[in-house]
Parts: structure tokens; sequence; C-alpha cells
């Protein structure tokens, strides 16, 4: 009896499937793509309804021949890529070279890759969803007549080697805007005064905040008003005049979607969106337990529905009863709303099995598999759990004239916080403190300190890895699987660099975002391009024309094409000249930005390429020789600083050097950075613990 070929995208994806198969099956990888656009041109018929031009990938011949032989011997053909768009169109591909009738239910789709999942999608093959594959050769041919038009304009007229893509060109807008902001904005002065007060018995302290004076909110500007104000207070007497309590719920997160899984593992394991989507492919895909054999740990992952199985809900209310007893337990299962238009066939990204907890299994996982999928795991429980309860106190403290006020949580019932709460931003500085039992109304107090301390407004702050894709999945731009692609591209492109985990745009992405903002509106448009989303979503749900959508989208863009071409001069990209002799051809070599940022290159490139370092001078002194430290960058991009005298000299550190000595050994003090704790100065010698308060300096 002839076997069943399944066909999936990777190796790893067919070795776990064939497992739960058996013999009856043969499952074969199809590594990804098989056909695409041509990159020697545009590939695309504009003439005729924009007919795509699609060719075998280069190097897939022997994979698509021994693909073809496979199903030749057998009995049937399913083909099993990802549940989204793109695999939709890597299926419709794979049909059309394996000469499949259109009519055969020859594809099949799972949320996880899990025996029973897999064994019952084998039960329920369907043919072929054209609109879904419409609306990903749509968004190809898209970014195809975007990038092969306006790349060239930018070689011609910028730089040689440009390249312009539609949603990438938007993100990297949104990175310039938000530099401008920071430029144009005016730090304003401003001060707070923080009173410390405690009772008569003096076994407390309560920290307050001056908040009004009479029914006004009060606004200090000046140290002059501040000290005014102070001089007001001196001989004041303090009494607690008001006091709330109320009990508050506090409701868990939903389950994790591709967006907030980015944002979450870059807040709390550091993983830029790229790894992060590599790690938890990985968790999908299935990895070997040991004597539980290979089997996918968690539910697909590119998804923007944060709907939940209800097999799975069963499961985890379960799990969480047995775990933390029925309080812990909702009354209903609890579903998550998404806004705007989902792929709701789809699920959110969870754990296949809660009872497969990752301290069970860690063992069998690498470090980062083992993190990622406990982040998994707890969120998606968490979620399921009952609210947590805060009991919430306010207290008004008035002395005269003024009025401050302290605010303090306690948790009565932790509920879903027993295992898990959700990260902050690195500019989120909210912070929850406690306030003591025993206060009531009309209580004396007595004020230990009142504390003026100057402040500054700060500028909007520049984007993160999380805070990106937070903005792009705000504003409607792109979709699950393409975040990470987008926040990778452009830096590749050197249009920004990441520097201290922030994005900054070179010059070049100034330019060019400048050139297409004055010639190219609708490209580099916000609105326009998450409108194009919608449309592309509208193809997928059968409501709109796929050949319409892009008539209605080039005709307009040529014309504006052809007229940029005649209006746009040749853009200078003046190189700075430093000082740094070229020791090859005795020229001044000059600033260049790479992926990794700065370095010197030589100008007479081609005929000279010598390329240094460019070393940014830290003003401090090497502690093992007469070397000056300098700030240097690793493979990935990095930074350290060491000494200007390597490879002689080979004194590093990750933390910023000071000129301060350490007061119990003299030797140098680095600044060490906290995220959201501030900065200390610690002793570089290992022999040495020493550690104290620093004021935050970058370099």
């Amino acid at each position: 009896m002839s076997k069943v070929l399944v066909i999936v995208e990777s190796p790893a994806k067919a070795k776990t499937i064939g497992k739960f198969l058996g013999s009856r099956y043969r499952v074969k990888a199809s590594m990804g793509h098989i056909r695409d656009l041509p990159k020697s041109q545009v590939g695309v018929d504009v003439e005729h309804d924009f007919a795509p031009k699609y060719i075998t990938i280069r190097g897939k011949g022997e994979i698509l021949k021994d693909l073809k032989q496979a199903a030749q011997k057998s009995s049937k053909v399913l083909l099993a890529p990802d549940p989204d768009r793109e695999g939709e169109a890597i299926a419709w591909h794979l049909m059309h070279y394996l000469d499949i009738n259109e009519k055969d239910k020859c594809r099949i789709e799972f949320n996880e890759i899990t025996k029973d999942a897999i064994v019952n999608a084998i039960k329920e093959p369907r043919t072929i969803d054209r609109h879904r594959v419409d609306a990903q050769q749509a968004r190809r041919i898209l970014d195809r007549l975007v990038g092969y038009n306006l790349s060239p304009l930018l070689w011609r007229k910028v730089k040689k080697g440009l390249s312009a893509g539609r949603v990438q060109s938007v993100a990297v807008r949104l990175i310039c805007d938000r530099e401008e902001e920071i430029k144009a904005f005016v730090p304003e002065e401003y001060w707070d005064i923080t009173g410390v007060f405690t009772g008569t018995d003096k076994k407390w302290t309560i920290e307050a905040k001056l908040l009004q004076k009479g029914k006004e909110k009060i606004h200090i500007g000046s140290e002059a008003e501040a000290q005014a104000i102070l001089d007001d207070l001196k001989d004041a007497s303090f009494l607690l005049t008001k006091l709330r309590k109320k009990e508050k719920k506090r409701n868990p997160v939903a389950p994790f979607i591709t967006s907030s899984l980015q944002q979450e593992a870059y807040r709390k394991l550091n993983f830029p969106a790229r790894k992060t989507m590599q790690v938890a492919q990985q968790l999908y895909e299935g990895l070997d337990l040991g004597p539980e054999g290979t089997v996918g740990l968690v539910t697909y992952i590119r998804t923007d529905s944060t709907r939940v199985a209800e097999t799975a809900q069963a499961e985890a209310r379960e799990y969480i009863k047995g775990k933390f007893g029925t309080g812990y337990v909702p009354e209903k299962a609890r579903q998550f709303t998404t806004k705007g238009k989902i792929q709701n066939a789809h699920e959110a990204i969870r754990p296949t099995s809660v009872f497969r907890e990752p301290d069970q299994i860690k063992n069998f996982l690498s470090r980062d598999q083992y993190k990622l999928y406990k982040l998994i795991w707890e969120r998606f429980v968490s979620s399921q759990m009952s609210p947590a309860v805060l009991d919430t106190t306010s207290i008004d403290i008035e002395a005269g004239d003024y009025t401050f006020r302290a605010h303090g949580s306690i948790i009565k019932f932790p509920g879903y916080m027993k295992i898990y709460t959700e990260g902050k931003d690195e500019d989120d500085n909210e912070e929850e403190k406690t306030l003591p039992e025993n206060l009531e109304e009309g209580l004396r107090l007595i004020a230990k300190s009142l504390v003026p301390k100057q402040h500054f407004t700060q500028p909007p702050p520049r984007y993160t890895d999380a805070t990106l894709i937070k903005a792009l999945e705000e504003h409607g731009i792109g979709r699950p699987s393409t975040y990470a692609p987008i926040v990778e591209t452009i830096q590749k492109r050197g249009y920004v660099v990441k520097e201290q985990k922030q994005f900054h745009p070179t010059e070049l992405g100034m330019v060019v975002v400048e050139l297409l903002k004055e010639h190219f509106t609708d490209i580099i448009d916000i609105q326009f391009t998450a409108a194009m989303e919608e449309k592309l979503d509208l193809i997928e749900e059968g409501d709109m024309d796929w050949v319409q959508v892009l008539k209605d989208f080039y005709l307009p863009f040529k014309d504006t094409l052809e007229r940029a071409e005649k209006v746009i001069g040749q853009v200078e990209l003046e190189d700075e000249v430093t000082e740094e002799i070229c020791e090859l051809c005795g020229r001044n070599m000059v600033v260049k930005m790479g992926r990794y940022g700065k370095f010197l290159a030589c100008p007479g490139f081609p005929a000279c390429r010598n390329t240094k370092p460019l070393l940014e001078e830290t003003g401090v002194k090497c502690p093992h020789c007469d070397g000056r430290l300098v700030l240097r960058r690793s493979k990935k991009g990095r930074k350290f600083y060491g000494c200007s005298n390597y490879p002689d000299c080979d004194f590093v550190t990750w933390d910023l050097p000071t000129e301060k000595k350490c007061p119990k050994c003299e030797s140098m003090l680095v600044q060490k950075k906290f995220k959201n704790k501030g900065a200390v100065y610690q002793c570089i010698s290992e022999n040495c613990n020493y550690k104290e308060k620093a004021e935050t300096i970058t370099i």
C-alpha cells in the first residue's frame, strides 16, 4: 500500500510530525518557499493585471525533484505549511509544481504540533484558500513594485546601494520623527517637594509629595519658589485630614500574541525581536523531551488573536485548581477581546499543555528556550487565573493651605500575580508603595524632613525594540510575521543604529525619509500604509479584488515616480573628515556609518579599502598602562571599553569607566546601570565589593 506524503516547511517540523503519524505516512520538508519573483528584474507584468513571473528559487532544484518523485509514489499528497497567508501561498506553489488539482482537498493546517492536533488535521483536509493566497500575493507584488522602482531612484539621486521598502520606510520615519521631536524639545525646569512624615511614636514613616495650595494644583518653577514654600511650612503643623481605602481588583493580561511576546521578551529577557522569533519557532516545531519523545511545546507563534481553545482553558483551570486551590480559579473561563480585524481561526500563543511545567523539562531545553518557554507558560496560566485583590490607600496631609498626598497599596490576595506580572518599558518609572496600617483621620504628624528637588521635563524617549513594535502595532503597520523582519531590515540598510538599546536614525536615514516625505507622500504616510494593510485583510476575506487594489496603488505611484525623477536633484552626503591619516595612502580618513555604528574609512575607496574602528574617547586613562580608554564594539555591535594600546594592552570592561578611585583599594570605579534602579559606581577589582550611588552619565 503506497504512503501518504505530507509536506511541511522545515526539517525540524517534519521530524516531529513524522513521529506522530507512523509508517503509513512520509513527511518531507520544502525548506520554505519553492518559488518567488526573480531577483534580477521586477517580475511583475503591470500591463496584464500585475501577473507575477514566478521562478524556482535557486538551490531548490534537488529538493523539488525529491518532492516530485515522492509525490508520484504516494497515494495522496497533503500540504501542511504554517496556518497563515504565507503558509497558504507556499502550499499553493507546491500544488502547482506537483500538478495537484485545485479542487483536491490537499491542504491541512494545525495550530500546534502535538499528536492529537496532527491526527485531527489529517482527518479534515480542505482545498487551497485562494483569498489567502491572493492577499499574500498582493503584498509581495506591492513590496516588489515599490522596492524595485524606488530603490534605483535612490541609487541615482542619493547613494549607490540604497533600497527602500514599503513598510520599512514608515518604520524609519517613526524613528526619524521621534528624533526631530527630541531635537526640538526645550526642557523646562520644575521642582517638587517631598515630605517624610512620622507619628508621635516614630515607629514608621510616610513619604508624601506636595500636591496643591488651596484648591489649585501647585507648580514650582524655580528654586526660589521652592524655598518660599519651605519658608511658609517652617513652623507649620501637619494633620492627616483624609484617608481613603478601597478594595481594587486587578485582572490578568491576555496571553501572548506575536507583538506582545516580542515586547515582553525584550523587556524581561533582553531578546531582540529576531531572536525571540527564532527561539519561539524552535519551541513550536518541536523538541526532544527524552522519554516523552519529540513534541511541540507552544502553539503557532505568528498570530494576532488572543482567543484560547475551550480544551486549553479547561486544562488550565484544572491545573490551577490542583496547584493553587479553587480560590485561584475564576468562576467563568476568561476570554480576551482583540482590537481590529484578526485571524480568529488562530489562537493566542500558549503552551500545548500547561501540565508540562517549565522546570520539569528544563534539562531538555537550551537556556534561551527555557527562558522563553517559561515566559509563555507563565503568561498563559496567569491569564486564566483569578484577579489579584489589592487594598489601595490614599491619604492627604494638610499644613495650612498646603496639601501633601501619598498613595499606597498592599496585595490582599495575589491571584494571577502569584506567578506573573507584566514587565514595564524603561521609561515607565511608576512605583507602588505600601503605607502603615494604623493610620486614621485627625492624626497629628511630625515632618522629619521636607526635601525640594529640581527636575527638568524630558523629551519623548527614543524607540527600543519593544516600543517600536508596539508603535507599529498601534498604527496598524505590518502584521505578526513582519515585525521582526522590519526591525532587522532597517538596521541592515544603515538607516538606523542601536545605541544603548535605543534606535537612532543615521544621517542617511534622515536624508532618505525627508526625500520620501517630499516626493512620495503616500509611501511614507503612516495612515496610508495602515489602510493598505486593511485592504490586504479584505482581500483575504474575499471582500476586495487583489488586482484592483494593485491598480489603485500603482497608477498614482507611477506618475509620482516619473515626476520625482525629473525634479529631484543630486543629494550630496558629506562625509565628516577627521585628522586620522590613512597609513596606506596618506589621505585624511572620513567617518562612515555601518551596521554597528560609525567607523573610519579611506576616502580613496575603491582604490584604497582601508578601514579602522572609530575610537570615541572616554577621557579616562587605562589602569594597566599609559594608554587611554576608548569606546569599541563587539562583532554583534555591543559597546565595551578597551585600551587604545590594544593589542599590546588587553584591558577591557563592559561598564563605563570613570576617573573616580575606590576609597577602599584605589582601583578604578566603573558605572553600572540597572533597569528602573538608576546607576551605581562599583570597584573594578574582583577582590573589592565597594559600591556607591551614582549620577547616570553616558558616552
